[in-house]
């Protein structure tokens, strides 16, 4: 660095001493020129002078530049901290305090990003070690049956309807582990074009309550609906029916047996909020801001019994961010919601055909 900077010091010198030099060597030699070859002495004495005062200012400027050359060799040294990520606060000159401060800024938004990359790596080879033993499970028990189907001939006919359904049920939970990949691989690559239409999302979300009415009886389950009559928005149904079911998966998986569910929907001026309130454990603070992260997973045992890759909330992030809007969550121990903010992107009349 330092040689860098004696570089930099002797091209500056070279381009302020070159010009006034040039300049001072032509209007010489055009006063001696006009003169015949003979300069007076008056003339000889002004010249003099004036190449003199041209050396003093050099000089001087040389000594100045070295006050400023000390400045780019603190800066060069901050730099080396920040490249070499060493621990020590950087420090400059008093009169350099505002590019300390924006040195000292970038070196704590470079270490929190060297952070986050190496815990998103060893989120991700936590979920490729979960995501490698819940394939295993149901691939090994579909082999497994298939063998004895195969070995076993003269099986009674009941043995083989049973051990047919366990293989099939094996196989749709396979299905939806690899589907749930597929997914999230597909809408990180930013090139999803959604397919946008007029959706009735008060009457979606009446449709996805019957739907999970089977899920909810089995804990014993209630939900209630408190949602604005017809709220009509713009965007991809079946996207958006997936952040929804996913969410009420979740609040079903983790709320309390013999608890009710709520599904709150309002309609603003330029935004919709839906709101899904489960009673559960409370979700700690920790969990809470890695929640829709696509790597993160809280508790690998839970997801496992729910036949899914522990996916859904990433999953949901993304198709809501792709329509525009926000996803969050706040838990506490009463209760935990998962919001769901989307804006409205079209105000033109929709008419009255239902989605």
């Amino acid at each position: 660095m330092k040689d860098d900077v004696r570089v930099f010091k002797k091209k500056i010198l070279w381009k302020t001493a070159f010009f006034p030099g040039v300049l001072t060597i032509i209007w010489a030699v055009s006063l001696f020129i006009i003169s015949d070859g003979v300069l007076k002495e008056e003339r000889q004495k002004e010249i003099v002078c004036i190449v003199g005062t041209i050396l003093f200012f050099l000089t001087a400027y040389s000594f100045s530049l070295k006050k400023i050359i000390k400045y780019f060799d603190e800066i060069g040294a901050g730099i080396n901290q920040l490249l070499e990520e060493e621990n020590d606060k950087i420090q400059l000159e008093p009169e350099l305090e505002s590019i300390e401060k924006k040195m000292n800024r970038l070196k704590i938004t470079l270490e929190q990003r060297t952070k986050d990359a190496i815990r998103t790596e060893q989120r991700k080879n936590d979920l490729v070690g979960y995501l490698a033993h819940d394939i295993r499970t149901p691939l090994t028990s579909i082999v497994g049956y298939l063998e004895l189907l195969n070995d076993m001939k003269q099986m009674e006919r009941t043995q083989q309807e049973k051990y047919l359904r366990i293989t099939y049920d094996k196989a749709k939970r396979l299905e939806k582990l690899i589907n749930e990949l597929f997914d999230i691989s597909k809408l990180n690559m930013q090139t999803v074009a959604l397919k946008k239409e007029q959706v009735n999302l008060t009457f979606m979300l009446y449709q996805m309550a019957d739907e999970f009415y089977p899920m909810l009886e089995q804990k014993g389950q209630s939900m209630k609906m408190e949602i604005d009559e017809k709220i009509l928005i713009y965007g991809e149904a079946d996207k958006l029916a997936r952040v929804f079911g996913n969410i009420l998966k979740n609040a079903i998986a983790y709320g309390d047996a013999g608890s009710e569910i709520t599904v709150q929907a309002a309609k603003g001026v330029e935004n919709v909020v839906v709101t899904f309130v489960n009673r559960g454990a409370e979700i700690p603070k920790h969990q809470l801001e890695h929640i829709f992260e696509k790597f993160y997973r809280s508790d690998s045992a839970r997801s496992t019994d729910t036949g899914n890759a522990g996916l859904g909330l990433a999953i949901a992030k993304e198709i809501v961010t792709l329509h525009g809007g926000e996803i969050w969550a706040v838990s506490n121990k009463e209760d935990t919601k998962f919001i769901v903010k989307l804006p409205i992107l079209c105000h033109c009349d929709f008419g009255s055909e239902d989605v």
